[in-house]
């Protein structure tokens, strides 16, 4: 499937972005509900089955809880995504978080 074609008349670029926006938000979103001790002791139990020693900051914390839920959450493949996407656009502009214009600009300055 070519997902840069059909009713869109967003890019490639441009859907991708969304995409990956949606799916941070989707993550984020969980991450909300786990208390701090649940981040806690799955960032720690993390950090130990790594063999690291030592502290693990509040960033480090977070870092682990976001990657263990992203590994979880059960998301749409980009293709099927696009596809309900461009039916029903509306239905996904709340869990846009702006994140997708921040990776365009990106990508626009590093190609600068």
């Amino acid at each position: 499937m070519d997902a840069g074609q059909g009713g869109s008349q967003e890019s490639l670029n441009v859907l991708r972005a969304k995409y990956h926006d949606y799916c941070s938000a989707q993550v984020a979103d969980l991450l909300v509900y786990m208390s701090p001790d649940e981040i806690y002791l799955l960032a720690h139990r993390a950090h130990r089955e790594d063999g690291r020693k030592g502290d693990v900051s509040y960033a480090e914390m977070v870092r682990v809880a976001t990657e263990w839920l992203a590994k979880r959450v059960a998301l749409p493949p980009f293709e099927v995504w696009v596809e309900d996407y461009r039916a029903h656009p509306e239905q996904y502009e709340e869990y846009f978080m702006g994140l997708w214009r921040d990776e365009l600009d990106a990508r626009s300055e590093a190609s600068d």
